[in-house]
């Protein structure tokens, strides 16, 4: 069974050698890559364009005339791609021998398994973590599972609350089921919000820890905080809340979702950053009418208790290393 690899591309042509030569090791494995760019400027489309008819895998190349973001470019090439398993993967990345081998064999356990995250290693230490799976909390705050933690550590597989859509395998007849990404969330948090999604719908998601893939982060954004990320990913968090929490649940989780922005608040305000993230948060308030809300229905009932549970336990898991 092969995979689609659908990869957004914006000014990304310092990575896209090592990416490209990275996936040759996959062949067999791969249908097609689809590179959907975002009007890069630095001689992607060209670098592309070149390769393309040498390469032994099938590029297809789709062209957009300005950059529409992370979760439209996606979209884009799941729409295009002709297999069931659709690979999200940024150009920022290498993969080990096994990577893709090792995510069918975990999403092919389960047929509730909507989407598998691999083990995301960093690229520039190879004996640390960059991300073991994604979770969510009470105070919604999202985590990177074992971030900087050992390489030896997170070796066995379990249960997630959402891929990272950086390096993740998606079923496409379930994307298609309970929606695309988001593409209002331009970037950022769009990853939580299908993956929350997913389990509205009674699917699962799950991380892999033989799917190793070394990851360079940031590799189109730049550093971890800047005045681009914050108040995209602090509006798209009351979008994601607006959308899939229901009114009960609103209601019960608003003191601990009051709690967690104020924090992140005083957070950003420390590293120079609160106007901006407070920005962000207007923002998300004042345009959430233009976000769709999942529809709420009682045959997925007990799923909200479920993901309730889940918010829960992985509050408590931001005290644990």
């Amino acid at each position: 069974m092969k995979v689609s690899i659908v990869t957004p591309n914006y000014n990304g042509f310092e990575f896209l050698d090592v990416y490209f030569k990275s996936l040759k090791a996959h062949m067999n494995l791969i249908e097609e890559i689809v590179i959907v760019d975002n009007a890069s400027s630095d001689g992607s489309v060209e670098y592309i364009s070149q390769i393309m008819d040498n390469y032994p895998i099938k590029i297809h190349l789709i062209q957009n005339n300005s950059n529409k973001g992370f979760a439209e470019g996606v979209n884009q090439g799941i729409r295009s791609s002709k297999s069931e398993f659709v690979f999200l993967l940024n150009n920022d990345v290498e993969l080990e021998k096994t990577a893709i081998e090792n995510l069918i064999k975990c999403i092919n356990q389960n047929d509730l398994i909507f989407s598998v995250s691999s083990k995301m290693v960093q690229y520039n230490n190879r004996n640390l973590i960059d991300d073991a799976g994604d979770s969510y909390t009470l105070v919604t705050y999202t985590k990177k599972i074992g971030n900087n933690q050992d390489i030896n550590k997170y070796n066995t597989s379990y249960e997630i609350f959402s891929s990272c859509a950086g390096a993740a395998l998606y079923r496409k007849s379930l994307i298609e089921e309970i929606g695309y990404f988001d593409s209002e969330f331009f970037a950022y948090m769009e990853d939580v919000d299908i993956g929350y999604r997913a389990q509205i719908y009674g699917y699962k998601n799950y991380y892999c820890p033989d799917a190793i893939i070394y990851h360079i982060g940031s590799g189109s954004s730049g550093s971890q905080y800047n005045d681009f990320k914050i108040p995209l990913a602090a509006r798209n968090n009351v979008w994601l809340i607006y959308k899939n929490f229901p009114i009960p649940q609103k209601i019960v989780n608003f003191p601990f979702i009051f709690l967690g922005f104020l924090i992140k608040y005083l957070f950003f305000l420390k590293k120079g950053f609160g106007s901006i993230y407070l920005d962000g948060i207007k923002e998300g308030l004042n345009t959430r009418s233009k976000i769709k809300k999942t529809k709420y229905t009682s045959k997925h009932f007990k799923n909200y208790f479920k993901i309730e549970w889940k918010l829960i336990k992985n509050t408590f898991g931001l005290f644990k290393k």
